[in-house]
């Protein structure tokens, strides 16, 4: 009788939390000293929320960096959000110390504080990112293939040692091949290690002609990438 008074009072507590929670975050809120990384987290509409939402993972490029998360939203897809862009899923977007890269490790652990946190689609994880937050991206779904349902990389690279793990997860690399500050022969080689282990089965690889490296940011504000991404679903885990 004693232990099942003490599980049902671990349970009640952990409903308490979770209901905090909810309770507690608005629709947009910065989250610090919760994860490696500070990060900003919007939460999808309350139907949506309840009913296990896949999670976006944001990452910025270089000139967002630093330690004032007001940044992140300056563009990609929190950007798109504030101008009234409605999203099915929790959205992450970590902010990286300026002058360093992602490191993929750090960025799990923001992802695994709001699974914690929520009650989410585990075969639902999606990554974007841009120029620094595009090697960000190839780096976290080489690093966790198992994790990341599919993922987009814009003008950015990745390690061609990560290529046979890339090859697994659904991908999405786009670069300008007027490019100046990332060359496109980066996106060129990761592509082309993905390509050389399966032939490029789960790869979709455009060039963008006559772009330079900001004009990619316009790929955040239509709804191509958004629901390429929210095509795929992993074999469930469960």
């Amino acid at each position: 009788m004693t232990g099942y008074l003490c599980t049902m009072k671990k349970y009640l507590f952990s409903c308490l939390v979770l209901f905090s929670f909810f309770q507690t975050f608005s629709q947009l809120e910065a989250i610090r000293n919760q994860a490696d990384y500070p990060f900003l987290l919007h939460l999808p509409a309350d139907s949506i929320l309840k009913s296990k939402p896949p999670i976006l993972i944001f990452l910025h490029g270089r000139s967002l960096s630093g330690s004032n998360l007001e940044l992140v939203k300056k563009y990609g897809v929190i950007h798109e959000i504030e101008k009234g862009r409605k999203i099915p899923a929790i959205v992450i977007a970590p902010q990286v110390p300026a002058g360093k890269s992602w490191e993929p490790e750090k960025v799990l652990s923001v992802l695994q504080f709001v699974q914690r946190t929520f009650d989410t689609d585990t075969n639902r994880v999606y990554v974007a990112g841009m120029s620094l937050g595009g090697y960000g991206t190839l780096r976290f779904a080489g690093a966790y293939p198992e994790i990341v349902t599919a993922a987009v990389a814009l003008c950015g690279g990745g390690n061609p040692n990560d290529g046979c793990d890339l090859a697994t997860v659904p991908l999405w690399i786009q670069h300008g091949n007027m490019d100046s500050a990332v060359p496109i022969s980066e996106s060129d080689k990761i592509v082309n290690a993905i390509k050389n282990c399966n032939g490029g089965e789960n790869l979709k690889y455009t060039v963008v002609k006559g772009a330079n490296h900001g004009d990619l940011e316009k790929v955040f504000r239509s709804d191509e990438m958004y629901n390429w991404l929210f095509q795929y679903t992993k074999a469930d885990k469960d």
